[in-house]
């Protein structure tokens, strides 16, 4: 049974104030639980901007939220795209947060403060070798990602993501088709292009908000 959804309450004979997802509760030490807040962003809400100092890293639970950065032409970059796992652990050792965080979805996540996280780590080392294995896991997916964008077709891309980052062939695709095309680094025409192609040679199936792959995609 998954246990990435949901979450954890460290008395569940009576509702305790330390509420949270089950992966973040098996990641933190026990003393940070209840400085862990739960909090709701709606679709185009900011979690922190660019330049400000850093109080709070977020886990999303629940939703989609995005990373971003303004790039030479003016326009939005995505740096990185979070449905379930960690927003701006980056900014654990930083003076300012490199980078604006938007809720591209509505969201629920858990609000981790940094001052108190970095103490945990810095007097548990048991603690602080968990952080690093995650950290490690999300370098893994990472290059992936970067693998993926070095594709040449929108097709291999999108066969890649399913494969990757779904489960078992299939991918959710959050706030839709044109979130995901950010991600895939192609434009929504493109995109929309190639699912509805592989849709007619029944390769793919868009239902219920999620991208199934039907067969092994030839080449």
């Amino acid at each position: 049974m998954r246990r990435n959804r949901g979450w954890y309450d460290s008395d569940h004979m009576k509702r305790s104030e330390s509420t949270l997802p089950f992966v973040l509760a098996e990641l933190l030490p026990p003393q940070l639980h209840a400085l862990c807040a739960p909090v709701s962003f709606g679709k185009g809400k900011r979690l922190f901007e660019i330049g400000k100092k850093p109080a709070f890293m977020f886990f999303v639970d629940h939703g989609e939220v995005t990373l971003e950065r303004l790039g030479l032409n003016g326009a939005s970059v995505i740096l990185q795209r979070t449905r379930h796992g960690f927003v701006g652990e980056a900014s654990l050792h930083s003076a300012r947060y490199h980078c604006d965080a938007m809720a591209v979805a509505d969201s629920t996540l858990a609000r981790i403060p940094i001052r108190e996280l970095r103490s945990a780590m810095e007097q548990d080392s048991v603690f602080a070798l968990r952080w690093v294995a995650m950290l490690n896991r999300e370098v893994k997916r990472l290059r992936m990602q970067c693998e993926r964008l070095n594709m040449n077709s929108v097709r291999h891309r999108l066969i890649h993501l399913i494969e990757t980052e779904g489960v078992q062939g299939s991918y959710p695709l959050g706030s839709g088709l044109k979130s995901a095309a950010k991600e895939l680094g192609v434009t929504h025409e493109a995109l929309y292009r190639c699912v509805s192609s592989m849709e007619k040679n029944g390769e793919l199936l868009r239902d219920n908000g999620k991208l199934h792959l039907l067969k092994n995609p030839t080449a």
